[in-house]
């Protein structure tokens, strides 16, 4: 269990992080949210010691992060965000060095270093310079380096910035796998991330938390949700938005583009099947049709912009 009362960091007049409390029980995988500047890698740095805050404590399953650092951080695996590491180290030799600072030696360190190189896919590159290596590897290095003293609490600070798109689904395959047992933070700004890796999510919006709910909450939040959306061809659109607009299930309507988002009145959940019946009856051609779940962007704006004001 982590547990986080009353967390917050002030630099001068400034405050990074304003008195933010929440607990993560394992199994979770906790997607910490925010605009750049948020606060997110402060609260991250301080849960795992190594920046002190100025109020509040953190404990992680019963260890205090100020009074019991040590005990604390045996049971962290820390990514900082950018994975750094020792550029002119091999990945081997690099991982061999994080294995001796958890004191894992001898046949432990070799069942460590064998796990996580095969969970990571690092056998190619094993006698590689990190400097040589791409950024997808080394993202899988951090991960590496995080995981090899098998940690009940994973902390990773933004773990697929910068990765291209099949690279984001490895990392974010291997993030799931690792979370069964475990407690996982993320940090990241990549709103498909929740969708994709987490469970809960908690919005950050300078240095307050504005939300604290599950992804599948946070998307009945938005005003999309259970809305319907259409693609037509440009000709078209004009001519289905001014029929579908006058039927007395449409509450509104949105155009954008090829799209065209009718919006239900509340407590109407059948709308997609209204417009498809209608489109029908009438022969009004619908190349596309789709209900939308809602849309995490709009929801996080939505949240942030207000917290801003």
């Amino acid at each position: 269990m982590i547990e986080v009362n009353n967390l917050a960091k002030r630099y001068g007049n400034f405050s990074a992080v304003s008195d933010i409390s929440f607990s993560v029980k394992p199994g979770d995988i906790l997607g910490f949210l925010g605009p750049n500047g948020a606060g997110k890698s402060t609260t991250m740095k301080m849960i795992t010691g190594f920046l002190k805050p100025s109020e509040g404590s953190v404990q992680i399953e019963g260890n205090d992060i100020e009074n019991n650092t040590i005990e604390a951080q045996r049971l962290i695996g820390y990514l900082p965000e950018g994975a750094p590491a020792y550029d002119e180290m091999s990945v081997e030799t690099f991982l061999c060095f994080i294995c001796e600072a958890r004191d894992l030696r001898g046949n432990s360190q070799v069942k460590a270093l064998s796990r996580v190189i095969d969970m990571m896919s690092l056998s190619t590159v094993l006698n590689q310079r990190i400097q040589t290596i791409s950024k997808g590897f080394k993202r899988r290095v951090g991960l590496a380096q995080a995981i090899l003293h098998d940690p009940k609490v994973l902390i990773l600070d933004e773990p697929t910035d910068g990765l291209d798109p099949n690279q984001k689904h490895e990392v974010r395959k291997m993030i799931r796998n690792l979370s069964k047992d475990k407690i996982v933070v993320v940090s990241t700004h990549i709103l498909e991330e929740v969708s994709a890796v987490c469970n809960r999510a908690i919005i950050l919006n300078e240095g307050k938390i504005v939300s604290d709910s599950t992804p599948s909450l946070l998307l009945e939040k938005s005003k999309y949700h259970g809305a319907v959306t259409i693609q037509a061809n440009p000709s078209e659109i004009k001519e289905l938005a001014e029929n579908l607009g006058k039927q007395p299930f449409v509450l509104d309507l949105e155009q954008a583009g090829k799209d065209l988002t009718l919006f239900p009145f509340d407590g109407d959940h059948d709308l997609l099947t209204k417009v498809i019946d209608a489109c029908k009856k009438n022969e009004w051609e619908m190349p596309s049709i789709r209900s939308e779940e809602g849309r995490l962007d709009e929801v996080f704006r939505t949240l942030t912009e207000d917290g801003s004001r």
